[in-house]
């Protein structure tokens, strides 16, 4: 697709604070169906501006990389890194989510690939690791295309809308720093 190269990933700043309300509160239902829910207090725009700050700060002390995703100016997403390990691991965490109305249309690909790039370059980050639920399979192809592979999986792991679920564990190196 054409607009998937108009794809850009930004930090969230105080300016993107009512469009990035404006998105979670859009997109809540749909999220909770696949990501456990946040706190009813988190869909207020203090909240949100808190939230804001926090990425700030994380970013700053190389603790977490939040990012909005964005095409046109419009959010269509979030993608971060989190729980950064260094040094001896230079790992994080991959995260991303995509409003439901872009879903499927190869947007999280291409989030997570630009991710990609920004983690193995700028960030030098060896390894990035991932977590799904076997029944999301848009999420599970989503790594597959990035190139992640599955190095592991718990059974019954995580308690989820009334439901054991199993999880998936993938990760993804960074072959310039692995060679």
């Amino acid at each position: 697709m054409p607009d998937l190269d108009r794809l850009q990933l930004l930090p969230p700043s105080s300016a993107d604070l009512p469009a990035l309300l404006a998105f979670e509160l859009e997109n809540r239902a749909y999220f909770e169906n696949w990501v456990t829910a946040r706190a009813p207090s988190y869909y207020g725009q203090e909240a949100i501006a808190a939230a804001i700050g926090q990425a700030q700060r994380e970013r700053q002390q190389d603790l977490a990389y939040q990012y909005l995703a964005k095409l046109d100016g419009q959010i269509i997403g979030r993608v971060n890194l989190t729980a950064v390990t260094r040094p001896y691991f230079n790992k994080a965490v991959l995260g991303y989510r995509i409003g439901e109305r872009f879903g499927g249309r190869g947007y999280a690909t291409r989030v997570v690939a630009l991710l990609l790039e920004e983690a193995f370059g700028p960030l030098d980050l060896w390894r990035l690791e991932a977590t799904a639920r076997p029944q999301n399979l848009g999420s599970l192809a989503v790594m597959q295309r990035n190139g992640f592979h599955q190095y592991g999986k718990s059974d019954q792991a995580m308690f989820f809308q009334n439901a054991w679920s199993d999880l998936l564990y993938f990760e993804r190196r960074n072959p310039q720093a692995m060679a």
